[in-house]
């Protein structure tokens, strides 16, 4: 077929909708879990080199090495283990409870790239300029009505569709479900420029009365500038020039660096939106499909590959049959929450960026200097910036640690738990060894290890790195109903 890479050579259990990194990392995850996949795209296989997104926080990079990805990204883009916000808070990375304790600035290309490359060498199957028209579903599956790069209609039927494409999703809107929320930024500039005089720092942000403007470096002698002039309300279709971005520039970082040679310029707006349901039925939402926010603090792309390390195991386990279907009820329950989150701190930090009225500049000023001296409230905002902070909720009587992201801790034999997680398994972990029963059903989805320390906790880690269960004895008994409820 014109424009498919990767073959499956089956009917796939699930449609994903988008190749934006949230598509191609569930493509990949199921496609390792030996779900045929099939991701469709309207744009054509030469998607060019634009990026949106720029930054690869902790808590991703930590998925990236539980699949064996993160050095590849950590070798294509460049750490920061320090931001400046307001000109005076000074974010300290350094000391985050990671093995990722920076930023990675990478263009989404390069992310885009090392997932793509994993998805295709899974099985998944890729089918570029192909457009889809409509989605309907019933007790037994979906149908997707696409456009096929001949321009002819197509049906493609599947047990799952995930909608991954983006603000404008055809999956959402064949759906019917709003998309509630409002534009706070419109007539951003945005340009690709070469640059006569290099940055003092990796990311360079600022924001003077009534300028903001951002720089991040591509890494091919290219970087994004990302401008916005309170006093320049125009529609994203009013032309833009180079001087207009060199102004809004020199506004707000006091030069504009020498600016040449744009490759790429255009305007756009902002918004904050968040559907309402994640799940309709046999349906997902997931990345800027689900929720779109401001830029601000690089949260973007990152949220949406979360979503779909959430997602993508629970999918494999109900097709597989090891789970029951309401396992995909939790995706729900433990997403939305985290992007109604990230819509509020990433609104926050621009509203106070922009802050210009004498209330909300001593707003400003009394946050940053709590920030700067409270340790607990620092930590705080720095784990949800960086996606380390987030726990999900645990039922009733859980233990405290259902529901925590495990680090990447230390196992006898000299392994670690990222390594353990790959090709998507559950990672017990017990202070002894233990023998399971059923090790031959479970060894395709299931490492049993021993802490590397003297603690005394049974764990048993999710695919997505986060407790399923855990018990302060590692009784043989209770291990084993975990792993029957769990991992089936």
């Amino acid at each position: 077929m014109n424009g498919t890479t990767g073959t499956t050579g089956t009917t796939p259990n699930v449609i994903v909708v988008g190749s934006g990194p949230t598509g191609l990392l569930l493509a990949g995850d199921l496609a390792t879990a030996g779900v045929p996949v099939t991701l469709l795209e309207k744009r054509s296989a030469d998607l060019g080199n634009l990026s949106r997104a720029f930054v690869l926080h902790a808590r991703t990079l930590e998925q990236f090495d539980a699949r064996g990805l993160a050095d590849e990204v950590e070798e294509a883009g460049r750490p920061l283990d320090r931001l400046r916000l307001f000109g005076r808070l000074t974010v300290a990375l350094d000391t985050l409870p990671s093995r990722f304790n920076h930023l990675l600035v990478i263009p989404q290309y390069e992310v885009e790239k090392a997932l793509r490359r994993r998805a295709a060498e899974a099985g998944a199957e890729f089918r570029y300029e192909t457009e889809v028209t409509g989605v309907e579903q019933d007790a037994d599956g979906v149908t997707v009505t696409v456009r096929t790069p001949a321009g002819e209609a197509e049906e493609l039927r599947a047990d799952y569709v995930v909608g991954t494409d983006g603000m404008r999703s055809a999956v959402r809107n064949a759906l019917g479900l709003d998309f509630p929320g409002r534009s706070v930024i419109r007539s951003v500039v945005l340009a690709d420029v070469r640059l006569a005089e290099e940055p003092e720092t990796l990311l360079t942000v600022n924001a003077v009365g009534d300028a903001f403007a951002f720089l991040a470096p591509f890494g091919d002698g290219y970087y994004r500038v990302i401008g916005w002039n309170r006093a320049r309300d125009v529609p994203d279709s009013e032309p833009l020039d180079l001087d207009e971005v060199r102004e809004v520039t020199r506004r707000a970082l006091g030069r504009d660096f020498g600016m040449h040679d744009a490759r790429w310029m255009s305007r756009f707006h902002s918004d904050e939106r968040q559907a309402p349901a994640y799940r309709v039925g046999r349906v997902f939402l997931a990345g800027d499909a689900a929720h779109v926010h401001t830029p601000a603090g690089g949260q973007g792309m990152n949220t949406g590959l979360q979503d779909a390390a959430n997602l993508s195991w629970k999918l494999a386990q109900v097709i597989h049959g090891h789970a029951r279907p309401e396992l995909l009820d939790t995706y729900q329950a433990e997403r939305h929450p985290v992007g109604r989150s990230v819509l509020r701190s990433s609104g926050g930090i621009v509203r106070l960026a922009m802050a210009r009225r004498p209330w909300t500049l001593a707003l400003r000023a009394a946050l940053t200097a709590f920030l700067g001296t409270a340790a607990p409230a620092r930590r705080r905002a720095v784990g949800r910036l960086t996606g380390i902070g987030y726990r999900y909720p645990a039922p009733r009587g859980a233990h405290r640690l259902t529901g925590t992201r495990v680090p990447d801790v230390a196992l006898a034999g000299g392994g670690r738990l990222h390594e353990a997680l790959r090709g998507g398994r559950f990672v017990l972990i017990t202070p002894d060894a233990y023998d399971d029963e059923r090790g031959a059903a479970r060894k395709d989805r299931l490492a049993v290890e021993r802490w590397a320390s003297d603690r005394r906790t049974a764990l048993l880690v999710r695919p997505d790195g986060y407790v399923a269960w855990a018990c302060g004895t590692a009784d043989a008994s209770a291990v084993e109903a975990a792993l029957a409820a769990h991992v089936g």
